[in-house]
């Protein structure tokens, strides 16, 4: 048996004890008119105490009736659903009819999972539900509760269980995995083209060397083997895989929200993805953030751990209200990245003056790199643009939403004027177009 301490904080009347309270007082009140019903009542009332103290022994017999433990994985995927498992361990003879309530995180904004159900006796049941987080960082579960009610359902008994637990939300590594699975059986039909040249298709120079019989004769270096007074030949390898980087604009543009997710997270989610992609393609991949200036640099690499580096580097990004300084990212980009390079800048331009203040800058790194400028459609802008007009008000607005998605259409000409490759997409399809159009570049040998 509980303590009187335990007891009395889980201890709960059930429904039924209200309803035949009730009963009882109705019938004391009418047995003021009706004498002979008093004594019906006395024994009614007798009753139901009993069958309460019934109810409370079965309830309380055992100490550790019941049981329970929240299973989930210590990450959870940005923008995605996961699983989480209750399971619950039954030792009390009877089916327990039980709700159950999981304490969540504040980032929900519902607070608790609360599930009614049906516990076999002596058995062990797994409860699942899904939550979706829109937020990276960490989110604290709490305890698990659980209220039993008794086979008369005059009672109910509270059990709390300790189950205090921190989950990482990392950016998502359920579309990552999805995308790279594709890319191992180069399935990426609904990503991209399949026409993706692979690493070696092509030759680049490695050094000169004497002729020994069997070489191609085509490869004679005249002019060398002119000052050695012998033959010599021009020898070249499998074109070595190239470098893409992504470059991620944390700026207060990259704050503004749709369908839950920041833009700043949809090119968080986009960058892993794509990273992984150029891994498997035998591309060395990087990544590099800024906004007032660069915050995060991870040089390319094609070694095992990148990946890992490029997740936990992501998982920290945080949009710092700022505007974006590209000049400090060209200085940056100058100094530390020799090799040319695939650089995809993942920014919003909310206006054609913002573009072309930066455009000086922009123009200096695809100067020395190949460029892929990737910024936003603003879908509610697209939905006013298709929605009727009725009056004048919302003649207006439509006006102005078409006058932005003018300037959106001028920026990427003013990019391409400019021999810089953009990509203008919706938040949603960002993954998507990015993988096709880094296949499309890759295809068209365009670095």
């Amino acid at each position: 048996m509980a303590n009187p301490a335990t007891f009395y904080h889980s201890f709960y009347l059930g429904k039924r004890t209200y309803v035949a309270g009730a009963a009882l007082v109705l019938l004391f009140i009418i047995s003021f008119y009706v004498p002979a019903l008093l004594n019906v009542g006395k024994a009614g009332l007798a009753f139901l105490c009993f069958a309460i103290l019934v109810d409370v022994f079965i309830l309380y017999r055992k100490k550790e009736a019941l049981q329970a433990q929240r299973i989930t994985s210590p990450r959870f995927s940005n923008g995605d659903d996961n699983k989480v498992v209750l399971v619950l361990n039954n030792q009390y003879n009877f089916i327990a009819e039980a709700e159950i309530i999981d304490e969540l995180p504040i980032q929900f904004q519902f607070g608790k999972m609360l599930k009614r159900i049906k516990l076999q006796p002596e058995s062990e049941t797994e409860l699942e539900y899904i939550v979706k987080p829109y937020e990276r960082g960490e989110y604290l579960f709490g305890n698990i509760v659980a209220i039993v009610c008794s086979p008369l359902g005059l009672a109910k008994r509270k059990f709390s269980f300790p189950a205090a637990q921190t989950v990482q939300v990392y950016p998502s590594y359920v579309q990552m995995r999805r995308y790279s699975l594709q890319a191992v059986s180069n399935d990426l039909q609904e990503t991209g083209t399949k026409r993706l040249r692979k690493s070696g298709q092509s030759v680049e120079f490695e050094q000169i060397k004497e002729y020994v019989r069997g070489d191609d004769y085509r490869t004679i270096n005249w002019k060398a083997s002119a000052r050695k007074s012998q033959l010599m030949v021009n020898t070249y390898v499998d074109e070595k895989s190239q470098q893409i980087i992504c470059l991620v604009d944390k700026s207060r543009s990259m704050k503004m929200p749709f369908d839950g997710l920041t833009l700043l997270d949809y090119a968080i989610n986009a960058a892993l993805v794509l990273s992984s992609i150029g891994l498997h393609k035998q591309d060395k991949t990087g990544l590099l953030t800024f906004a007032q200036k660069v915050d995060s640099y991870l040089p390319p690499e094609r070694k095992s751990m990148q990946m890992e580096a490029v997740l936990e580097t992501l998982y920290r990004q945080q949009t710092n209200f700022a505007d974006a300084s590209y000049e400090a990212l060209y200085a940056y980009i100058r100094g530390r990245v020799k090799q040319r390079s695939l650089l995809v800048l993942f920014t919003n331009f909310e206006s054609l003056y913002g573009l072309q203040r930066q455009m000086p800058y922009l123009k200096m790194i695809a100067h020395y790199h190949l460029l892929l400028v990737v910024f936003f459609e603003n879908t509610e802008v697209k939905t006013l643009l298709h929605s009727p007009a009725s009056n004048t008000e919302e003649i207006y607005i439509k006006t102005i939403a078409e006058k932005f998605t003018l300037e959106k259409r001028q920026m990427v000409k003013e990019l391409q004027h400019q021999g810089i490759l953009t990509l203008l997409t919706t938040p949603q399809q960002l993954t998507v177009n990015a993988i096709n159009k880094y296949l499309e570049i890759k295809a068209q040998q365009m670095l």
